[in-house]
């Protein structure tokens, strides 16, 4: 990512997305509702804990790990919401 700025926002996003298909999959499967709940908290405590991580940051190289490390958890997400449309 180029800016911090431009990071946040793609978090934000990346986040939302994921509540946004909880949603859609508590209204059209209610058995899935445990679930998904559980997969919007996690992705909300994760959106703040990476957001605390940027504004702590102070070099390049501490940006550039939680930049890596974002990037595996969206792999984990995606594996998640993959499981739920099962």
């Amino acid at each position: 990512m180029a800016s911090k700025r431009k990071f946040k926002k793609h978090l934000n996003e990346m986040v939302y997305d994921i509540v946004e298909e909880c949603f859609y999959l508590q209204l059209t499967d209610e058995s899935k509702v445990k679930k998904s709940d559980k997969l919007i908290d996690e992705a909300a405590a994760f959106q703040d804990d990476v957001l605390s991580k940027i504004a702590n940051s102070k070099s390049k190289k501490e940006f550039s790990e939680i930049s890596t490390h974002v990037n595996e958890k969206a792999k984990y997400f995606v594996q998640k919401l993959n499981e739920l449309n099962k």
